[in-house]
């Protein structure tokens, strides 16, 4: 169905479609029990999966850079739900060390941790390395979650164990995971400024969320444990992300103005993934509108999965 379903709002076989919001799709789910950490959580998508987490009654942690955005968020979550649990740690994406200091801090809260949402993301920026020497959009939305997943993980599995609930990882991809480099991912010019291209580079970001959830959920279906990770396209929305591209996203609204989303019609497919039960031990799964969706075919290639691991793992490794 694709963006014809989107366009149109027609629902698909989960009996959602683009036209439902993230309330929709949660309601009636008790999420007392579980503990949320969702980065990027001071604005946007974030913000708004922040506050329908913690309507279901969970513990929401939310890591953000800009604390006073953040700490406003969880002001207005708490004028309208006095009963909501929020905390906020801070958290740059882009800085392994500040990635690494988000881990320790929520880990020394000696709190569960069954939902990981890795939504924070920045799109088609000018060139820039980060503090470790990585181009920003893949060091901000792949690399940074991809240390964050790795510091939480062995927390994610003690707490299914422990608990008998099924942990979940959702990383927010997005439809642009079909527009990267020819080659998929620039392994070997990842930061080299001549072969930049901010639109590409945001689309390889973008494939690399999704190889990343396809390789640890096979790692962790290997490992026989009760944690999935499945990726999701939001769809086109209403927010900021698209700051540094202010006169392209102008004139793209205007030619596909039906496919766009208010936020929280854009918040319901990570809410649907994150909470809902019929995806009990759905793994390594992309989702659109509430909906399992196929990927490109460079999505859905384990030996480009594999390789990205590897790569990031040295990545990472290689900033200590």
């Amino acid at each position: 169905m694709g963006y014809w379903r989107e366009a149109t709002g027609i629902k698909g076989p989960s009996g959602f479609g683009s036209g439902n919001t993230a309330e929709q799709v949660t309601q009636g789910i008790d999420a007392s029990r579980l503990t949320a950490i969702v980065t990027g959580g001071s604005s946007g998508i974030g913000a708004e999966t922040a506050r329908v987490l913690a309507l279901r009654g969970a513990h929401v942690i939310i890591g953000a850079r800009n604390l006073e955005a953040a700490n406003a968020v969880k002001q207005n979550i708490l004028n309208s739900i006095p009963s909501a649990r929020i905390d906020i740690i801070q958290i740059e994406l882009s800085s392994l060390k500040s990635v690494r200091a988000f881990a320790e801090k929520f880990l020394a809260m000696n709190l569960p941790l069954n939902l990981l949402i890795n939504n924070a993301g920045v799109m088609y920026c000018p060139f820039k390395l980060s503090e470790d020497g990585v181009e920003m959009q893949f060091a901000t939305n792949h690399l940074g979650h991809f240390l964050l997943t790795n510091l939480l993980l062995e927390k994610l599995k003690t707490t299914a164990e422990k608990t008998g609930i099924e942990g979940r990882i959702v990383n927010l991809s997005s439809v642009a995971h079909v527009g990267p480099y020819s080659e998929g991912i620039k392994f070997d010019k990842l930061n080299d400024k001549k072969a930049y291209n901010d639109m590409m580079a945001y689309g390889q970001s973008k494939l690399a969320n999704i190889l990343h959830s396809n390789e640890l959920a096979r790692r962790l279906k290997e490992e026989g444990v009760n944690v999935t990770a499945n990726s999701v396209h939001p769809g086109l929305i209403r927010t900021n992300l698209g700051r540094h591209a202010a006169c392209f996203i102008t004139v793209l609204r205007a030619f596909t103005f039906f496919l766009w989303k208010d936020i929280p019609q854009g918040a319901a497919t990570t809410c649907y993934v994150a909470l809902n039960p019929s995806l009990k031990g759905v793994t390594g799964k992309y989702f659109a509108d509430s909906n399992l969706e196929k990927p490109s075919a460079k999505a859905r290639d384990e030996a480009l999965a594999k390789k990205l691991w590897d790569f990031s793992e040295e990545l990472v490794n290689n900033s200590k």
